[in-house]
């Protein structure tokens, strides 16, 4: 280590005049332009210049800025600066971290935990903001729901309708009802959601570097239930639902986000074209198109989507969008028919390492699988036979699936209220024909036996009494 100082240190030397700077040289300036502390600040570690004293802070490892930043002001002021992340990722030094968010039965509010793989530790991140209902900001809401459904942002659409009576005062306290999660250029943002039965426009950030909550620029229209998706650094949020003339209405409108401008922007309206395309007025007065999920996938956005009528649901594909095009265009025909709204709609699908895989829940006959998407032939084919999760419950407990460190992981709730997240490496089927007749596909490594041990289990938290509604990766 001394040698290491002592090395850099003797770089640091002023270069002859007229020397070309090179790219150490670059670096080094650019370091050395840190600005001061405060004033007469010491240094970061006494002896050493702070541009070498940061770069030993960027190898540490996250999990030890928590105490560290109570060092000493200068510590805490270097450890929540950009600077020292972005040598963090020139060092090759950023960490995931999976963050999970819950919701108390007790008393309906949304926590967020961390948790860091390194260490194998939990981290709870401060509580969301309350609400501030100024004038403009909610002019679009509805008159009643059930809070049972509402609260969770992860709950299915249908299960929502379903709570759409009663129940009108609680929801006066309970701000984030419906709300719908995303992340972009390293942070956490809520988006939307129900509060004092209005549809909100209002978007919260947490940024982790100061682990702090911030109200942001807002979206143009308020939604609850909406989708959002993060693609080519910009954070999209389709559909949702309002309030219009007639009561609950969905909403066909998009928007997307840049956190360099801070500014959203409108993009084209989503076309629903399978409810267009129905037989009689009727029906499409009667059937109401929802997106029902969004997932980000070779370079495009896919959003499933559903026609309903309480209490009937019809999966009727969906759409992608082209960012480069701007412009939507129907769904492959095989993706929609095996991307049902029990896969797509509750946090069931995920991309790792650029393949598409969605859960689909055991029923009754046939147990739970994970299932992958082979865009060559247009079909869904089981990827492992046997997933770790039982018949999708009629309470707000989804089981969550998140790609994480390179691999598929399954975050779970038992019945002892522990939260356990289990992970699998990637299988992939090679049995096309009996994939394709819906049957299962063994992968020629793992034997049907072998195939109900391939999820271990990494991390478990015990949660009292609170249920799962999303999660997701950060990488800093």
């Amino acid at each position: 280590m001394g040698a290491f100082l002592s090395s850099q240190a003797s770089k640091n030397q002023p270069r002859e005049h007229g020397e070309a700077p090179g790219p150490e040289s670059s670096k080094k300036l650019r370091l050395s332009s840190i600005p001061p502390y405060g004033h007469g600040h010491p240094r970061l570690i006494p002896g050493l210049p702070d541009e070498i004293s940061l770069q030993i802070l960027a190898r540490m490892r996250r999990i030890g800025y928590l105490k560290a930043k109570m060092v000493s002001r200068s510590w805490k002021t270097a450890i929540t600066g950009a600077e020292l992340y972005c040598l963090r990722r020139e060092f090759g030094m950023a960490e995931e971290w999976l963050y999970v968010l819950m919701k108390t039965a007790d008393d309906h509010k949304l926590i967020w935990h961390a948790f860091d793989p390194v260490s194998n530790q939990w981290q709870r991140l401060p509580l969301m903001p309350g609400i501030s209902h100024r004038r403009g900001e909610c002019r679009s809401g509805v008159s009643w729901m059930g809070l049972g459904d509402l609260v969770s942002a992860g709950i299915r659409i249908s299960d929502a309708i379903r709570g759409w009576f009663g129940h009108k005062d609680l929801l006066d306290s309970i701000p984030f009802c419906g709300c719908t999660i995303g992340t972009v250029d390293g942070c956490l943002y809520v988006l939307g959601g129900f509060s004092r039965a209005f549809a909100m426009m209002s978007v919260w950030r947490y940024d982790p570097i100061v682990n702090s909550w911030q109200e942001v620029s807002p979206m143009s229209t308020g939604r609850a239930f909406c989708k959002a998706s993060l693609l080519n650094d910009k954070l999209y949020v389709v559909g949702g639902v309002s309030k219009g003339k007639d009561g609950l209405t969905p909403l066909q409108s998009v928007e997307v986000f840049d956190p360099a401008t801070g500014f959203w922007a409108e993009l084209p309206d989503m076309t629903f074209s399978k409810a267009q395309a129905l037989p009689t007025a009727f029906l499409v007065e009667l059937l109401k198109p929802i997106a029902i999920g969004m997932t980000s996938y070779r370079g495009k956005l896919y959003v499933p989507q559903s026609l309903y009528s309480w209490p009937f649901f019809v999966d009727v594909g969906g759409e992608t969008f082209d960012p480069e095009a701007n412009s939507w265009a129907e769904m492959p025909v095989g993706m929609g028919e095996g991307w049902s709204a029990r896969q797509a709609g509750t946090k069931l699908s995920a991309v790792v390492d650029g393949d598409l895989y969605a859960l689909e829940p055991s029923t009754s006959s046939d147990s739970g699988k994970i299932k992958i998407y082979d865009p060559q032939e247009d079909t869904w084919k089981v990827a492992v036979s046997q997933a770790p999760v039982g018949d999708f419950p009629e309470s707000e407990s989804p089981y969550l699936l998140v790609g994480f460190l390179g691999k598929l992981h399954l975050i779970i709730k038992d019945v002892d209220n522990t939260i356990k997240i289990m992970q699998t490496a990637l299988l992939k089927p090679t049995d096309v024909a009996a994939s394709s007749a819906g049957t299962t596909c063994q992968n020629p490594d793992v034997s049907l036996e072998q195939e109900t041990d391939v999820w271990k289990t990494i991390a478990t938290k015990n949660i009292a009494v609170a249920e799962l509604v999303s999660c997701q990766v950060l990488s800093i």
